[in-house]
């Protein structure tokens, strides 16, 4: 283990994205914990494309230190990889969306 000699410790990834799988017109939520808060420029994305937040994308953060997406309504053309940049820390997961498939 590293111990840091500067007066602010810098912060690091508690608990990092998870790969999600959701069907159709579900909600997929990704949260990241950071070890304290104060981190700037905190970012979302999906496939290199910046999220903000709006009815569909919900960005939240709790305490400054988790911080929560939430894709509402999600389509199949919303797969990928989803980021959380916070700073110069990041972490990434896999959005899986699955068809309903028709009844046999």
């Amino acid at each position: 283990l590293l111990l840091l000699c500067h007066a602010e410790e810098a912060a690091v990834i508690v608990s990092g994205l998870r790969n999600t799988d959701v069907f159709v017109g579900e909600s997929a939520t990704f949260t990241c914990e950071l070890s304290h808060p104060g981190v700037k420029n905190v970012q979302w994305w999906l496939d290199g494309t910046p999220l903000h937040n709006n009815l569909v994308t919900e960005i939240s953060e709790q305490d400054g230190r988790i911080h929560t997406l939430t894709l509402n309504d999600v389509a199949c053309h919303d797969s990928g990889t989803v980021t959380f940049r916070a700073g110069s820390l990041i972490s990434s997961a896999k959005l899986l969306v699955k068809g309903i498939s028709p009844l046999a």
